[in-house]
């Protein structure tokens, strides 16, 4: 067998890229390839007091390094003046189109004249993503979308990304085409990974070259025992890949407030905040992160790569 010439070698070579040549979003970020890096991310700001102080607290623990607020929800004021008291803090937008407790509902930020497809036969949010998808009339999830940002930035918060509750705006090639456009006209970042592709196709082809994909995304469910909380948790930090990745988190404390807003809805719920509060604020979790080489990042990092046209 004839040996390459060395020319025809190096025309190979540079047609076809190494991996190495190909920087990771790590790299990205300024960090080495190899660093595990971690948005430790508490959902639901705005919902309850009892949210809002834990959340607040985590964030100031330095163990929890970002958070996102639900525009329509009661206790909006109270955090909307903490974000403006704390322009440092990394606060975005939980993008709200459901309301899901049975005895504590909110409606749209725009009111029901102006999107009535938004709402269910009791006048607020439908309670589940799927119904929710499958009811709305997709330009009036749009102008309340747009509403919520709009009212967070006249309050003074100056969001660092985008999410969203419950997973609306990924349930349909519609919705997520919509919250793309929405976040690229924002200059924001969007929570989405990698391994979303699997179950959404239809994804890819929809994100921009300036649109930034995480590499996973962490979330305790269901299925975790109360008494293997802590350990579903542990081994997730310990097995943690090179790459960045968001771990989800829904903090408060199991008080009457909570135990009331959460009324018939363990998931989720009162006791269920109350133990991933437990966690991530932890001494546990702060060796955990140190033992294992994690380094907690922000949104407000990744979101200085929108625009730029690497992915």
């Amino acid at each position: 067998m004839l040996a390459a010439s060395p020319a025809a070698a190096l025309h190979k070579r540079e047609r076809s890229p190494s991996q190495s040549e190909t920087k990771t979003l790590a790299e990205r970020l300024g960090y080495p390839r190899d660093a595990k890096l971690l948005i430790v991310h508490a959902d639901d700001l705005g919902v309850a007091h009892s949210v809002n102080s834990a959340s607040i607290k985590a964030l100031e623990s330095g163990l929890v390094s970002s958070a996102s607020i639900m525009i329509p929800c009661p206790w909006l004021p109270e955090i909307a003046a903490y974000a403006r008291a704390h322009p440092e803090a990394d606060l975005g937008l939980h993008l709200t189109l459901t309301s899901e407790w049975s005895l504590y509902r909110w409606g749209p930020v725009l009111g029901k004249e102006r999107v009535p497809s938004l709402l269910d036969s009791s006048g607020y949010l439908y309670p589940l993503e799927r119904e929710a998808a499958a009811h709305m009339d997709i330009q009036e999830a749009e102008a309340e979308i747009r509403a919520q940002i709009a009212r967070a930035k006249a309050l003074g918060i100056q969001p660092t990304h985008l999410d969203s509750h419950m997973g609306t705006l990924y349930q349909s090639k519609a919705l997520f085409e919509m919250l793309v456009r929405v976040a690229s006209e924002n200059k924001l970042p969007f929570r989405l990974s990698r391994e979303s592709f699997t179950r959404a196709p239809f994804m890819p082809s929809l994100l921009g070259p300036g649109d930034v994909v995480l590499d996973r995304i962490i979330s305790i469910e269901p299925t975790v025992a109360p008494a293997d909380w802590s350990k579903f948790y542990a081994e997730e930090i310990k097995n943690l890949k090179p790459g960045v990745t968001c771990m989800i988190v829904h903090l408060a404390f199991a008080d009457d407030e909570m135990k009331g807003v959460t009324f018939g809805h363990p998931n989720w719920g009162a006791e269920w905040r109350q133990r991933d509060f437990d966690f991530v604020t932890s001494d546990a979790f702060r060796k955990l992160l140190k033992e294992n080489n994690v380094k907690l990042i922000t949104w407000r990092e990744v979101g200085k790569l929108i625009g730029k046209t690497e992915r």
